[in-house]
């Protein structure tokens, strides 16, 4: 492919790049030169380098793994053992996933009965769009209408369930310092984004949180029609008297919120700026995840509702009958 801009290809001197057409002995291409611009010289010397280093299989294969050893803030860590600080009181060995996901990001994991995972709000402005499915049938996903529904509770706090269509608990939320999440509004659009920040693809600088959902679900062999409405949290939503939504941001820095997953599921998280976002400069900070084997914990569940009860043991007859005796577990009476 020739240069974007023939006028401005100049070898060190200024003689063009481009040969004369009638002389076809000269090579086309010589990676070595400036490329100008009206205001900038851009020495891509480098890039030679690199060319030189990967212009054979072996060398090309040598060069890939001596990028082992380099280290992101955004990479997961593997082993999640690695983790440099695992939960006080969790040792690294019970550790199953550690992730730091940027702004405009997203991830995805498939998790085991009785995990713990506990997400954090790093510097005050991660927004955690959040969606579970049963692993083992992922017909059966979070339902946002019956999660506020059946506890009769639309603000999530310690004990709520995140409930699936089925009437069983994927999830409860077991500990949370934040205070401020939202089960109405939902996550953003291509075409929100666009309207709000002038852009909205995955790889913009303003990726919406529906694109984002599109690409981790499809890691799990979902697509875009496997959506539902999203659990979004460290972005608070009211309802006012008569009936507007009102964003309360976010709680803070260090902020946490932690789920203790009841059936295996397949989470995707997507980490973009809140629907109700009154910032029209896209600033979505860091996202901390971590996730442990906790299966003690379905002994000691937050909930005592009569409805959340039901629906532990609605849950636990499901796990039950789909599991061999010596995998089965009743919940928090088990012995």
């Amino acid at each position: 492919m020739g240069c974007p801009d023939h006028r401005r290809c100049r070898r060190p001197g200024g003689r063009s790049l481009l040969p004369a057409r009638q002389d076809r002995s000269e090579p086309r291409h010589d990676w070595s030169y400036e490329v100008t611009t009206t205001d900038t010289a851009i020495d891509i010397t480098a890039a030679t380098d690199i060319t030189a280093a990967t212009d054979t299989t072996a060398a090309a294969r040598e060069h890939a793994r001596s990028q082992a050893g380099a280290i992101t803030d955004s990479m997961p860590v593997l082993p999640a053992s690695e983790w440099p600080t695992p939960p006080v009181g969790i040792t690294a060995d019970r550790l199953t996933w550690a992730e730091t996901v940027p702004g405009g990001r997203y991830t995805s994991k498939v998790l085991a009965r009785g995990t713990r995972i506990r997400l954090r709000d790093i510097a005050g402005s991660a927004c955690a769009n959040v969606l579970l499915y049963r692993a083992d049938a992922p017909h059966e996903r979070l339902n946002i209408a019956d999660t506020v529904k059946v506890p009769w509770q639309a603000y999530l706090r310690v004990g709520h369930p995140l409930l699936s269509d089925q009437g069983r608990i994927l999830a409860t939320v077991v500990a949370d310092t934040s205070g401020h999440h939202d089960a109405f509004c939902g996550t953003t659009s291509l075409a929100t984004n666009t309207a709000k920040y002038g852009e909205g693809s995955v790889h913009s600088g303003a990726p919406a949180g529906r694109e984002l959902l599109t690409l981790a679900a499809a890691k799990h062999g979902l697509t875009a029609r496997d959506l539902p409405p999203v659990l979004t949290l460290f972005h608070g939503v009211r309802v006012e008297p008569n009936g507007a939504l009102t964003s309360t941001g976010n709680a803070g820095a260090g902020t946490e919120l932690e789920l203790l997953i009841h059936l295996p599921v397949i989470v995707l998280i997507a980490n973009t700026a809140h629907p109700l976002d009154p910032d029209t400069t896209f600033g979505t900070t860091s996202l901390e995840v971590v996730a442990w084997e906790a299966p003690e914990d379905l002994d000691a569940l937050p909930g005592n509702d009569p409805e959340y009860l039901r629906a532990v043991l609605n849950t636990e007859d499901a796990w039950n009958a789909a599991k061999p005796a010596h995998e089965a577990h009743f919940g928090r009476d088990a012995k």
